[in-house]
């Protein structure tokens, strides 16, 4: 039997505000999706009432049990459906990661400071489906389109009724989460319709790939959402799902949950370069546990035109045009003009759910703030040159900045104080710390 895949996955929090000076700095570690475990992406492109939707799913398993089942707000024709790239979605994770940071501090002795400021494609087609529209009709369900995009089989259905359309799903093969009726029920008095996707075998063989490639729709709607409740129904504990979305006015925000930034600009110990991952999976999940796991997370808000320091290239006109950001590059058949890319604003943001805290669908509006921000983490090694002069006042700057960074380490991510104090390589105090061990013993 098909499983419904869960494309759409499925804190004290600092709040620093973010201003237009340079933040620099050697880029040495980014955290990405693949810091997480069933981890979904998905790109929106909005204007106006304009979408288009890009969904690069997770699904484990074989190829021939994948089904996914979403709702859309409106009817969607064959040429609306796309199979995107996925290395384009990749890109767009790295370029918007929050990332960690180097500074090298300059020698003590010598007054100066130096500042140094640390992409893909493929577009096949795809497959073939009919289904029995007469049987459909006798449930209550219309099949409006069938299509075949690269290696998916998709339908558009329309139903009077979510027990007709249940029982046509199974009827189908598709293996159905229990409470699934009531969410679809929902769905349904909305007048949404369902888009719903399969693999071609025959296709996939065909075309040679071994992954399933992001699906692709582009609709017009004054519903700026993004459908999650169906995926809860079948996942297997909380879900983490990035949000990737394009528009021309500035940041996207959540108006159904609240939209938080993570904290950023934070100093850390050098130490946590290696330990990177675990840095930034405990520091989330403590921002998480804060907001009462219903929060939705600010990671990254930028003009794509430019980044500082870059985890990756910013994306090129061509990369944005695939993902459907319409007004960059080409005709495309937009009655709007093409535009720069600098007009292309991506906001990153970051959600761990379940059916418990997120019992809605997300809901996001655009706002016009165009100020830039990214999760940003900092070390500051010390200098371990020779020096020409006495730098015990320095040693002793440098001890007490290492002190204050375990102590924020240990705030933003929960860890034990003395293990991280036990990590770092504390400088080495004035001779007098050297005398022999025995004039210390009765001193």
């Amino acid at each position: 039997m098909r499983i419904i895949a869960t494309i759409i996955a499925a804190a004290v929090t600092v709040i620093v505000g973010t201003t237009a000076e340079a933040f620099c700095g050697f880029y040495v570690a980014r955290a990405d999706t693949s810091l997480f475990n069933k981890a979904s992406q998905v790109v929106l492109v909005r204007d106006e009432n304009r979408t288009v939707i890009t969904m690069a799913n997770d699904f484990e398993g074989d190829v021939e049990d994948f089904a996914v089942v979403i709702p859309v707000p409106t009817k969607i024709e064959r040429e609306q459906i796309n199979v995107g790239d996925r290395s384009i979605v990749q890109h767009l994770d790295a370029y918007t990661a929050p990332r960690l940071v180097e500074y090298h501090d300059p020698d003590p002795c010598m007054r100066y400071e130096r500042h140094k400021m640390s992409a893909d494609q493929a577009f096949p087609q795809s497959a073939v489906l009919e289904a029995s529209s007469k049987a459909a009709r006798s449930l209550g369900v219309t099949i409006e389109a069938s299509y075949t995009v690269g290696e998916y089989d998709i339908l558009i259905l329309s139903a009077k009724d979510s027990g007709g359309l249940i029982q046509w799903l199974k009827k189908n093969e598709y293996r159905l989460p229990r409470g699934a009726e009531k969410v679809v029920d929902s769905y349904l008095k909305q007048d949404m319709r369902f888009f719903v996707a399969k693999v071609n075998l025959e296709e996939q063989s065909k075309l040679g790939y071994q992954y399933l490639r992001p699906l692709q729709v582009a609709y017009e709607s004054n519903k700026f959402m993004l459908p999650i409740r169906l995926g809860t129904l079948n996942a297997k504990g909380k879900q983490e799902l990035y949000i990737y979305a394009l528009t021309r006015s500035g940041r996207v925000e959540t108006t159904n949950y609240r939209t938080v930034k993570l904290p950023s600009n934070m100093d850390v110990p050098e130490f946590v370069q290696a330990e990177f991952a675990e840095f930034y999976r405990d520091m989330f999940t403590k921002q998480v546990d804060a907001e009462n796991e219903r929060a939705v997370f600010l990671e990254y808000a930028w003009d794509m035109a430019w980044c500082d320091p870059c985890a990756a290239d910013p994306l090129s006109a061509q990369d944005l045009r695939k993902l459907g950001v319409f007004w960059v590059g080409g005709q495309g058949g937009s009655k709007i003009a093409p535009m720069p890319v600098q007009d292309v604003f991506v906001t990153r943001l970051h959600v761990r759910y379940d059916s418990e805290h997120f019992p809605e669908d997300l809901v996001f509006q655009e706002t016009g703030d165009r100020q830039n921000y990214q999760g940003r983490y900092v070390i500051r090694r010390p200098f371990k040159g020779e020096a020409s002069c006495d730098i015990s006042e320095y040693r002793a700057s440098v001890r007490e900045r290492q002190e204050r960074e375990a102590q924020q380490l240990a705030n933003l991510t929960g860890w034990d104080i003395e293990d991280i104090r036990r990590k770092i390589p504390f400088p080495e105090g004035p001779a007098k710390d050297k005398e022999p061990w025995w004039k210390r013993i009765w001193g």
